[in-house]
């Protein structure tokens, strides 16, 4: 082979070797932009109580309308002219919509009245959708999270001007771009914050944008919803003189008596992640996002006027991304608006993109929450999200209201679709449940959302291991303000006692690692749920018990270990609670095997050994929870463990002082004077310390060169004044004295840390549990009313 045909095939085989790669990662780029996004968090609040998704599920199950009369906290009633039509006028109104925990958030009273009510209840759904995520919303800071939020109205403080607000509050109040940006700001967000107008369809183009980021690798997570709430009464004094709106105020969806929209309130957001990034992190995938799509539609018949063949574009768009057939697709939550017109064309649409190929045994499933809690606006497609969640969890497609008879505007009779006017099961097939739900836009943005339940995820992320119980738990519980501690206790005591099957140690898990630490601190421990929820009830009526601790978090000022002398003989034929952590239990094998020559049996060591090995093990344990020493300290035996926690002596080295001690102690007869004694030969290596480290003395360590210094100090307490002088030279440290083999004891140490502001590291502890995630009470916000419009009572 000559020399160019050699080049040539070395050429060639590069090439090949480029191109394996180069579809490698096609194929990959192809995976990940069709990969499913998972909701794995959900935020809510909604007419008629409605602030969860539980909530909001118990609404529709049991066929609950919400429409009310107008709300009278927001000044409306002020103006007589208005006075007469709102009297006449209902509709879905969000109780206390002008509430808000604006120290919670580090606002000023004068910032939140000034603020726009929809980026207050934005801000705070944002935090519970995270929490119920079962993510701590502070570990989101500096992350790549965006946060895609659908709005419509924006006339909060209408006719103000900047000029009568002199802190410029109004400026970012009533911004529609700072409705997103808000909550990227909160939670220290750095993916994109957008803020999206298409009117109502624009919490689910927020929630189709919030995929295509996350496919796009942009955000590696995402917060998408939308927000409604009726600063001025206009939509319902204005529309009351039109067509447009129901005399009564509600949706009939698709009904022979639909006479007109009912307009709503509310918000509502998702926190969504791919499907194998939520898995890997654990997060309960609550349904998938296989598919969605957005489009316009077109020169129709009128600016605001719906096109039913861009209704069908939108639909197949959606199910070609997800690969799907209509035949797929069970139920659907319809935009349904109740007006005869717009649920006509939507129907019609409907019947041909998705019922005219079905079978008439399996026809495609309609209703509208809307029939529920009125047209909420900006935030109504995402209340579609939320209802299929819960239903296909449920297994239950819940019935439409205010439907007496089908609209006979809509060729039924043309296609598989059929109204649902009582709860059904969820049709059964050989796949899992999926569904849909439409929203379109007075802009004519047209947005489908295709939703599929994961057969194989549940609401906590792991099994739970089978493991024992452990003999003592603890459930940190904090908040921001005393009264908001106290709240968070009763919602946790309420929750414990309403689920009596789950584990205490699940329910500290979660607590500890789910959840933010405030500066409220309290930690409550016991051995047993009867116990622990004593303890918990104790904290919520704010009593004193030896079970619970509290404190409020200052500033960090270290830890000084203090290591004892032997004060008890361990008992080494019992069992170690501590045991079950692998790295106390490999501290202190570590000890025995060096101390023994690498025999692993902790009987052949001596008390002194033991104790030694204890204490050891028991600052290895403290070490993986985050309490790091300042300062060491000790007496006895303790004194050489805190040498070498301080680096001045090797494992080895400490091992032969301690064994040499022992004997010491054994050769001597009680009552001999220090000058009898004598240190068993060997050569002792002494290092300059990497711990700051009191003596008994207060002396250098390296008077431990001494053997006469060991003969005569050992067993004495070191000198409180020395001591007191090193933890005060190291800005006040706490100290901690090193009780061996306990574990409500190494608890009670941990929980008193946190209560003062140490940063535990509490997945350390519980992962020596064998604690899984499960879900528990959102924050108690304590809200008081902010509202720019004079309320009646101030007028």
């Amino acid at each position: 082979m000559d020399e160019n045909t050699q080049k040539l095939r070395e050429y060639l085989r590069k090439v090949i070797d480029e191109l394996q790669s180069c579809r490698a990662q096609l194929q990959q780029v192809r995976a990940t932009a069709r990969e499913p996004i998972a909701i794995v968090g959900v935020g809510c609040r909604y007419p008629g109580g409605i602030e969860s998704p539980q909530d909001l599920w118990r609404t529709v199950a049991d066929g609950q309308d919400t429409i009310s009369a107008p709300p009278l906290d927001r000044g409306w009633f002020s103006d007589p002219a208005q006075v007469a039509l709102l009297r006449q006028a209902e509709g879905g109104f969000l109780s206390g919509a002008g509430d808000f925990d604006a120290e919670f958030f580090g606002m000023t009273p004068e910032e939140a009245r000034a603020t726009d009510p929809q980026q207050r209840l934005l801000l705070e759904t944002a935090w519970e959708a995270v929490e119920r995520a079962g993510i701590d919303p502070h570990s989101l800071r500096g992350s790549r999270t965006g946060v895609y939020v659908g709005a419509f109205y924006r006339l909060y403080a209408a006719g103000a001007s900047i000029f009568d607000d002199p802190d410029d509050h109004l400026v970012t109040g009533v911004a529609g771009s700072v409705m997103s940006g808000r909550i990227g700001y909160a939670l220290g967000l750095e993916g994109p914050a957008v803020t999206v107008d298409t009117a109502c369809s624009a919490s689910l183009v927020a929630v189709h944008m919030a995929c295509q980021s996350l496919r796009l690798g942009e955000s590696e997570l995402a917060l998408a919803g939308g927000v409604a709430v009726n600063a001025t009464p206009h939509m319902y004094t204005e529309f009351a003189r039109s067509i447009g709106q129901a005399p009564d105020g509600r949706c009939k969806s698709f009904a022979a008596g639909a006479d007109g929209t009912g307009w709503s309130e509310g918000v509502g957001l998702l926190v969504l992640e791919r499907v194998s990034r939520a898995r890997a992190n654990g997060h309960p995938i609550l349904a998938l996002i296989p598919g969605s799509a957005t489009n316009r539609v077109g020169a129709s018949n009128g600016l605001a006027a719906p096109n039913g063949q861009t209704q069908q574009r939108v639909i197949r768009q959606a199910l070609d991304e997800a690969g799907l057939a209509p035949d797929d697709i069970d139920v659907i939550d319809a935009h349904g608006s109740g007006t005869r017109l717009g649920d006509s064309i939507e129907a019609n649409a409907l019947l041909a993109a998705y019922g005219r190929s079905r079978r008439a045994d399996r026809p495609l499933l309609l209703g509208s929450v809307k029939s529920n809690i009125g047209h909420a606006q900006s935030s109504s497609g995402v209340a579609g999200i939320v209802k299929l969640i819960e239903a296909m969890r449920h297994g239950v497609v819940p019935k439409t209201l205010h439907v007496e008879q089908p609209s006979p505007d809509i060729d039924w009779s043309s296609g598989a679709l059929e109204l649902v006017t009582q709860n059904l099961p969820w049709p059964a097939n050989d796949g899992p449940r999926r569904a849909a739900v439409s929203s379109f836009g007075i802009s004519g943005t047209n947005a489908h959302i295709l939703l599929e339940y994961p057969p194989d995820d549940r609401e906590t992320a792991h099994t739970p291991p089978d493991a024992p119980a452990p003999a003592s738990i603890a459930w940190p519980i904090s908040a921001v303000t005393p009264a908001a501690l106290a709240a968070q206790a009763r919602r946790l005591l309420d929750h414990v006692r309403a689920h009596p099957e789950l584990r205490p140690v699940d329910i500290g898990y979660s607590l500890a690692t789910t959840r933010s630490h405030f500066p409220q601190r309290a930690v409550v421990l016991g051995g047993s749920r009867d116990e622990l929820i004593c303890a918990v009830s104790a904290l919520a009526d704010g009593a004193d018990t030896a079970t619970v601790m509290r404190g409020t978090a200052g500033p960090d000022h270290g830890i000084a270990f203090v290591f004892p002398d032997v004060v008890t003989e361990p008992d080494f034929g019992s069992p170690d609670a501590l045991l079950a952590f692998p790295v106390y239990a490999r501290a202190f094998g570590e000890v025995v095997r060096t101390a023994t020559g690498g025999s692993e049996a902790a009987a052949e060591i001596s008390t002194e050994l033991g104790f030694f090995a204890r204490e050891l093990a028991v600052y290895a344990l403290y070490e993986s929870w985050n309490m790091r020493p300042e300062v060491v300290t000790g007496h006895g035996v303790g004194e050489i463990a805190a040498a070498h926690v301080a680096g001045v002596l090797s494992l080895a080295d400490a091992c032969q002082l301690v064994a040499a001690r022992t004997a010491l102690e054994t050769r001597v007869p009680s009552g001999s004077g220090a000058s009898e004694r004598a240190m068993p030969a060997g050569t002792v290596e002494y290092r300059e310390p990497q711990v700051p480290l009191v003596t008994s003395t207060g002396e250098h360590p390296s008077v431990l060169r001494s053997s006469e210094y060991w003969a005569r100090q050992s067993s004495e307490p070191p000198d409180d004044t020395s001591i007191t002088a090193a933890l005060r030279a190291h800005g006040g440290a706490r100290s901690i004295e090193m009780v061996a083999g306990e574990l409500r004891t190494a608890l009670e140490v941990a929980a008193r840390m946190h209560c003062a502001g140490a940063d535990i590291a509490w997945q350390a502890i519980f992962d020596g549990f064998g604690g899984t995630r499960v879900g528990l009470p959102t924050y108690p916000f304590q809200r008081e009313t902010y509202w720019w419009v004079p309320s009646v009572a101030e007028s």
